[in-house]
């Protein structure tokens, strides 16, 4: 996915480079307000996984979010429907775009973006007089 606030249309039209489905994702606009720019949060459904089994880096100018699980070996299962698994979904992030910060909480990975608003430059010039 490109993710910046001015391809925000496209956002949803581009292709993300996993293969699977897995995890599940939502791509959400939270609006400013008094203390924070307006931001993209990137809400990723990991349950089972600790934080120490997820990894969110960026590579270049990629988001990457890694999760490694582990077979337990010393469980014996009846009947395995969840299994160990291992994920990695990348998403790539248009210029300027900040990562603000990640968050895991009730088995869900939230990631803040933002692409911080540009300082205004005010600049006078000097006008010559010729005579």
């Amino acid at each position: 996915f490109l993710l910046g606030f001015d391809e925000i249309e496209r956002v949803l039209d581009r292709v993300t480079k996993a293969a699977d489905g897995y995890p599940p994702y939502n791509i959400e606009r939270l609006p400013r307000d008094e203390h924070d720019p307006e931001r993209l949060r990137i809400t990723l459904a990991v349950a089972g996984f600790t934080r120490e089994q997820l990894d969110v880096s960026i590579e270049e100018n990629q988001l990457v979010i890694r999760g490694r699980q582990q077979d337990d070996k010393t469980r014996e299962y009846l009947h395995r429907g969840i299994a160990a698994r291992q994920f990695q979904r990348t998403f790539v992030l248009a210029d300027g775009i900040e990562v603000l910060g990640a968050d895991l909480k009730n088995g869900l990975l939230s990631i803040d973006l933002a692409r911080p608003e540009p300082a205004r430059v005010v600049k006078t010039v000097a006008i010559r007089n010729h005579e």
